[in-house]
């Protein structure tokens, strides 16, 4: 992982081989091709990112708390290896390979959206069907924020978490018509402040009036 850090996501079985101390024939002893040595790339890169992610993954707390700690924790990761991580999902000459690796990471954190969601939906009383439909969609939007973010940096993490935080809950509490959430109570007052201070803007369509000629 050494020779992507350095050299970027395009980095060649040369590059990794001289990184290693090695020549290229000697690194093909241990690994098929490149998609072979990109795999076990990747797959350490998943874990190293699944070990990141896994407080946040198991911390009891609400689940509004809990979406927030996994988002900025993915995000964090991503910042912290943003080579890797490009790499492993974007690598331009074996994208096929790479892919396949992280979806592991991707299953696990739709796993536990698919159980939040769906746990308020039945506490609602509302069919719970669309859950795992809904979180890996949300997982989707996440990773291709966390992409756009990587190359753009218009904001902070910090925001950017409250940014998809609120997008995520916000639109679970539309369809179940309950924007709060007791477990989360603890940050109420954080959340009323921000809402104070810096008001979501508002699209209202007024109808044009007789005779306007706008």
């Amino acid at each position: 992982m050494a020779a992507v850090r350095e050299h970027g996501a395009a980095v060649s079985v040369a590059e990794m081989a001289a990184s290693a101390g090695i020549t290229k024939p000697v690194l093909y002893r241990y690994f098929e091709d490149r998609a072979d040595l990109q795999r076990a790339v990747g797959l350490r890169a998943a874990e190293w990112l699944m070990e990141r992610m896994a407080p946040a993954l198991a911390a009891d707390t609400g689940p509004q708390n809990q979406i927030a700690a996994v988002i900025d924790a993915f995000l964090a990761g991503i910042e912290e290896e943003p080579e890797l991580w490009r790499f492993v999902v974007h690598n331009p000459a074996e994208r096929q390979p790479g892919t396949e690796i992280v979806e592991d990471v991707r299953e696990q954190i739709a796993r536990l959206l698919a159980q939040l969601i769906g746990a308020k939906l039945r506490l609602a009383g509302r069919d719970s069907g669309a859950a795992e439909a809904w979180a890996h969609g949300l997982v989707g939007m996440v990773q291709s924020a966390g992409d756009w973010w990587l190359e753009r940096r218009t904001m902070s993490r910090t925001d950017l978490t409250r940014y998809l935080t609120a997008l995520i809950w916000d639109g679970a509490a539309g369809i179940l018509g309950d924007a709060d959430d007791a477990d989360d109570t603890d940050t109420s007052a954080d959340n009323a402040d921000d809402a104070h201070d810096d008001p979501a803007p508002v699209l209202q369509m007024v109808p044009k009036e007789a005779g306007d000629g706008a």
